[in-house]
Parts: structure tokens; sequence; C-alpha cells
């Protein structure tokens, strides 16, 4: 955690940036600057350790005479690198009003993906589309390690990044191999970074097994996102001191909410059980929700082994087949798991909501509740279907329950959508593996309307808890989706041109004009692609100190409150909001908080993209080792895009495969930038997005994640 120092070094440092901010100020030596800048609050033994953390995070940098300037005012521009398996690299800034920076290969000087540096522009502005940059400076390496498939050769060795975006493979020398034979999948710890014309070298610190066995492909997927299977013995000891059993002692010091129908509702596999709901119609006709959630900070102290493990995690990742929990499962699958009909810690969230969907008032508290079911999303949606009678008699006593839930669902959805909510509606992927890890099944998952309802219920519950805080003026953690870029919003209106709609306003867009472009687009066979582009021209959402609103849904307020078994942030502000109910944020807590809130809020974003990414890629790898066994088959697709090179079929599986532009042999096909769409140079045939194609499958590459199709 982040100490009180801390916070003092970052005022300190911000002084110092603004003073070098400003327009009269030239770089200057490190005793001139000191001499300069003159703050009676920095002693001179701290001003050392200032500046070494400035330039450490690339807001100033030394200049070849030994002086000190900023950053941004010498032309340059500090951020992260994104690599491409073509060798070249973009420069993501970390000023987010800055556009990606293009660096071509030569410039990259032995920067790798995802290393953090500062890159010189070469041509182009900060400020313009098209910008150009070289590494001038590597601040810190990202891939201490690297995952890959182990190739020998004559007294050496190569490792071929799974990640393409490395496109380096890794030398290793002899001595280094440990074991590690041809086509194994190993770990590489990197001992010497790449430079011009130089590969980076390496020794294998972990052999997973042959490419080929059972089980390695996740594994080595695990390492590559850095995610650790296995609890520290210090975490996992004081996770088995923990009770398995709420004591009366505790049940005293809260409000005791057993006798109230509450119940859980999460798929049938689920495990990690952290919310529950409970409903009531008033004798005003309004309606009393209540969420109820896992009190996890009441086990997990700041501090703590188990503290700063769940950190440094970030969040829980679902693996298809496994999970690696934030969590050790003594609590996440135990005594933080709403499990039915045992007693549970909650942290409460009572609203009494209206007939319009408005939250006339509140109340959040500690309590103690006893779930009378564990309910499916399966169960509930037979039952508000209908045609169930099985289910519908087992449930009996619940029925009314659900059907007012399902009632509030859409009151608070019609409330949510009248404000500019933006739905998107993407079939999710179910995959169904054997015991070997084998994909038997892939099919598109379409939430009901169970699912709705949970997802309605936690959205106004993190609402609520998000404004209530915001008064309170304490520090906090928010869920924040920015507006979305001017320039990337101008590309798509272009885009949608082609297809004949048209955004109003982008200069300063209302989420409500994207969401009135969804209802438009549904049904047409261009939605899928529109909502895809629109999705990526939108900011991604965010952790951060600061509430500047969300976007997407159009709130003014938001965070994340309702799962703090796997995820960090929610875990965190229930320590606040606990820490208000008993009036312990005092000058010396809050000041504390304030110095340790942000660093939290951008650990639990980084976690949150590793563990996106990580699903995604084993999502990936199951499509292209299902569609390995049924090369020269026939499915029917949509274009889902078209590129210069070829297009994206994806069928009706959720399953997606390219069709590359030489295996259209039947003529000479250009691609129209402008329209999207590929044209046959002799018989003007197009191709364009939404068009309804048959494909055979020609190959799926289990290495590379990728399926390739041709048009049957």
């Amino acid at each position: 955690m982040i100490s009180e120092e801390k916070r003092i070094n970052q005022e300190a440092k911000n002084k110092l940036l603004s003073f070098m901010r400003e327009g009269a100020y030239k770089p200057l030596s490190y005793n001139e600057l000191i001499q300069a800048f003159k703050e009676d609050s920095i002693q001179t033994s701290e001003f050392e350790k200032i500046v070494d953390s400035l330039l450490e995070e690339g807001s100033i940098i030394i200049t070849r005479k030994n002086k000190y300037g900023v950053t941004e005012k010498m032309n340059m521009v500090p951020g992260r690198i994104q690599g491409n398996k073509k060798g070249f690299g973009f420069l993501i800034p970390d000023n987010r009003d800055i556009g990606d920076i293009f660096v071509p290969a030569e410039n990259l000087n032995g920067a790798m993906n995802n290393d953090r540096v500062i890159v010189r522009l070469t041509s182009g502005g900060s400020d313009t589309k098209k910008s150009e940059g070289e590494v001038i400076r590597i601040l810190k390496r990202a891939n201490k390690k690297v995952v890959g498939t182990f190739e020998s050769g004559k007294g050496f060795g190569f490792v071929m990044p799974d990640d393409t975006r490395i496109y380096q493979d890794v030398f290793i020398s002899k001595s280094d191999f440990n074991g590690a034979r041809n086509g194994c999948k190993v770990v590489a710890e990197i001992t010497r970074w790449p430079e011009a014309r130089r590969n980076p070298e390496g020794v294998i610190v972990e052999v997973i097994g042959h490419k080929d066995d059972a089980g390695a492909d996740i594994i080595s997927i695990i390492r590559a996102y850095d995610l650790p299977e296995e609890f520290p013995p210090e975490t996992e000891s004081q996770a088995s001191k923990i009770p398995e059993l709420v004591s009366e002692e505790d049940i005293k010091k809260r409000k005791d909410l057993r006798n109230r129908v509450i119940v859980t509702i999460d798929g049938e596999d689920a495990k990690d059980l952290d919310d529950a709901v409970s409903l009531e119609v008033l004798p005003n006709g309004n309606y009393l929700l209540g969420v109820h959630i896992a009190d996890v900070s009441h086990y997990v102290f700041e501090n703590s082994y188990l503290d700063k493990e769940a950190l440094k995690r970030g969040t829980s990742v679902y693996l298809i087949d496994r999970v690696v929990p934030m969590l050790p499962k003594k609590l996440s699958n135990g005594i933080c798991s709403l499990n039915p009909q045992i007693e549970r810690l909650t942290l409460s969230c009572d609203m009494e909501i209206d007939n319009k969907g408005k939250v006339k008032k509140y109340e959040i508290y500690e309590s103690v509740i006893k779930t009378k079911e564990r309910m499916t999303y399966e169960n509930i949606n037979k039952i508000l279907a209908g045609n169930d009678p099985k289910t519908i008699e087992r449930y009996s006593n619940l029925i009314e329950t659900f059907k007012h839930m399902e009632k509030l669902m859409g009151i608070l959805n019609s409330r949510r959508r009248g404000r500019g909510s933006i739905d998107f509606e993407f079939d999710e992927t179910r995959i169904i593996l054997d015991e070997k890890g084998k994909p038997l099944e892939i099919t598109a998952y379409e939430r009901g309307t169970s699912e709705r309802i949970i997802e309605e219920f936690m959205l106004v519950c993190n609402e609520t808890i998000a404004e209530h805080m915001y008064w309170k003026e304490v520090p906090f953690i928010y869920r924040v989706h920015e507006d979305p870029d001017i320039e990337k919003l101008q590309a798509f209106n272009e885009f949608i041109f082609n297809f004949g709609y048209h955004l109003k306003g982008i200069n300063d867009v209302h989420p409500k004009v994207l969401q009135q472009l969804t209802d438009q687009i549904k049904g047409t066979k261009e939605e899928r692609i529109i909502s895809t582009l629109m999705l990526r021209s939108l900011k991604k959402a965010r952790y951060t100190s600061e509430s500047m609103g969300h976007f997407g849904l159009a709130a003014k307020y938001y965070c994340h409150f309702t799962s703090p078994i796997r995820r960090y942030p929610d875990l965190m502000i229930h320590r606040i909001i606990k820490e208000d109910i008993h009036g312990k944020l005092n000058e010396k807590r809050l000041l504390h908080l304030q110095s340790i809130i942000e660093d939290i809020a951008e650990q639990s974003s980084i976690r949150e993209r590793a563990a996106e990414e990580a699903e995604r890629a084993v999502e990936d790898l199951k499509k292209a080792e299902y569609m390995k066994d049924r090369i020269g088959e026939e499915y029917d697709g949509i274009i889902s895009s078209v590129i210069s090179f070829g297009m994206f079929v994806e069928l009706e599986n959720t399953i997606e495969g390219l069709v590359h532009m030489s295996n259209m042999e039947d003529d000479y096909y250009q691609y129209d930038e402008v329209h999207h769409m590929l044209i046959g140079e002799r018989y003007r045939k197009t191709y364009r997005i939404g068009d309804h194609v048959r494909i055979k499958v020609q190959n799926a590459d289990i290495t590379n994640r990728t399926i390739d199709f041709v048009l049957a």
C-alpha cells in the first residue's frame, strides 16, 4: 500500500512539474534547478528522490547536456508501446488527449510490446491524426518472461512467443535449454534485451509440456498473462484461520435480515455467490429492492497477506473450465459465498423505487442474511416463460416475487434507456469441453429475462452507492466511461453514412444519439458490424478516484460495489463505506485513503485488461481447436468485417474466420476503403459487411488461434 510520505511526495512532484511547465522555464542543470525551485516544504535530501521519480515515470527528461526539461515541451511523449507481428508498433500515450503514434520497426530501438518508453516525434505533431516517432528511452520493461514454443537447432535454440505482438524470437544458448525439447511450450526469462538487428536472449525457466499435450495450451496462456494459480503459503495460512461459520458475536452488531425472503440468482456453475436480492411491493405501490453483497472486508483486512495478494491479482479470471480466483477458495467458495440456508455477513443497500424507476430513498447498512434459495438463470427463465410445470411447482412460494422482479426490471430498463443508456446486444459464446479440455460444443448464448433482472438491479445499486459516496466527499473508487474521442466518432459517422445512417451533434454527442442508432439498426444485416465499430469508437471504461460519469450508461455517478469476491475495487470501497458508517473516516484516515486510492484504481484497471485478454485468448484457442476437426465442412455465415486483404465471416455459433483475398479465385478483387467492400474487377461482384455467404473451413491454426475459410 502507499504511505503518507508518498502522498506528500506526489504534492511536491506536482509543484515541481508546474514550475518546469511555466512558459519562462528553460532546461536547467540539477544544481540550477534546485536553486531556482525554492520550495520551503521540500528538503534538499528529498529533492533528488522527487526528480528521480519524475524521470522514472517519463514526465521529465535529461538532455545530452545534462539539463532537466519537461518531456511534453521537448517534442517527446511518454507512454506504452503496443507491438505488431509485422515488427512496427504504436505508442499509446499517457496523456489520453493525444492520439496513438506510429513507430516504424527501425525506430523501436529494442522496445518490446507493453514497454514504457519515451518517443520523440519525427513527423506530425501530438495533436495530429498521423504522427510518427522514435523510441529514445525505455523507462520500464514489461516482458521479463516470455511464453512460447521452443525450437532447437545445432548448439542453440529459439522461443517463438505466443504473443504475436512480440515479433522477435528469443535466442537460447544450449546451456540454457534446461530440459526443453523441440515443440515444447516453455517460459523463457529474458537475460539480454533486444537491440538494433539483435534478438533478445534468454534462459528456459519452465517447461510446460509439449504443445500437443492436453492442457498445455491453457497453462501457456495462464503463464503469459501472469495469472498465479497458487496462493503464497502466508496467504493460504491466513485464509485457513478464518472460521467456516458466522459467529453470534458478529450477528449481534448487524441488522438481522434472516427472515427476509432473499435469493441468489447466478449461472449454474457459479460457486462464488457474492450478490443476493430481495423484493417487496410496499403499501404505497413502490418497490423495496434489497441488494445484499458478501461482506468480504470483514475477513480481508487492509494490508494483510490476503489483501496484498488480492490487490496484486485485481480480479478473478474465468477461463472456460477453470477459475484463477482473486481470493482463496476458503473465502470465495466458503464463508464469503452466499450459499443457501446458511448465515452470511453482508453489506446491504435497500432502495425504495417508484413506478417510474426513480430511487426515492435508500439505506446502506451492515447485515446478516440467510438466503432461501440458490436460484439459477435457467430456472427463473423457465418460471417466467411459464412452460415448465415441474420447476414452477418446485418454487411455487417464490413465483410472485420473480414476477415482481421482472416488472421492476422493465421499469428500471425503461428509465435507463429514457436517459440515453446504450445497450449492446452481442451474443456471448458458450463453450463446452470434455474432461480432457477438448471443445465438444460451441454455441451462441443469449441473455434471458433473469440475466437482465440481475443486471438492472446491480446497475441501480451501483449508481445509488456511487452518488451517496460522491456527496460524502470522501476518497472513493469510481467506474468511469469518458466521453468519446471526436475524431474516432467522426470516422465512425463516415462509415455508417455508407449504410444510410448519420449521427447528430457529433462535437458534443449525447449517448442517446448512439442509443437511437442501435435501435435503428436492430434486426438489420449490418447490426453486428455497426455495433462492433461503435464500441471500438468509444473509450474503455476504467477505475479512477475521480467521479467522471459513465457515458455508455448515461449515468452521472457509477461504481462497482456488487462483486467484492472477484473484483478488488468493490472490496476496497466496501471498506470505505463501512468506515463511513462507523464514523472512522477522520482526517488522518482520509489523507491516507487519498494517497492510495488512485494507485489501487490504476492497478485494478491493468489487471482487468489482462484478465479480459486472457479470457479472449482461451476462447479463441478453443474455437480454433474446435474448427480443426471440421476442416472441409461447410457453414452459412455473415460477413462481419471487410479489410484490405480479405473479409472476416462469422458463423451462427460466434466463430469467426478469415477469407483471404488470395483464395477468392473467381475474379481479381479490389478493396473499396470508403464503402468497406470488395469489388471484383471483371464481373463487378461485391462483398460487403452484413452479406450472407456460405463458406468451407480451410484451416485452423491452434498455435496462432486463427481460422481460415474459403467461399464454398
